[in-house]
């Protein structure tokens, strides 16, 4: 479970600096959706961890809300460079 989560954190800010690499929009917009699925995945393993009893309430609640608030910036990113364009 523990690598799990690593993985797709890690995965996340990884796909934003290769999106951001390739100095393509379309690329770099691609990469970004690539990076809310990875973040999909970990509030999805954030929430297996608390129902298999691994994270309290308390650092579920904490850990997910900081996932939300990523998700909105992404999100947000995604479509403002999609305006742009």
């Amino acid at each position: 479970m523990v690598s799990q989560l690593r993985r797709c954190a890690v995965s996340i800010p990884s796909n934003i600096a290769e999106g951001y690499g390739r100095r393509s929009t379309k690329d770099y917009i691609r990469f970004l959706q690539i990076s809310v699925g990875s973040l999909y995945e970990l509030q999805t393993q954030l929430e297996i961890a608390k129902n298999l009893e691994y994270l309290s309430e308390h650092e579920f609640n904490g850990q997910y809300e900081t996932t939300r608030e990523i998700e909105r910036m992404l999100l947000s990113l995604i479509s403002k460079i999609k305006r742009a364009s």
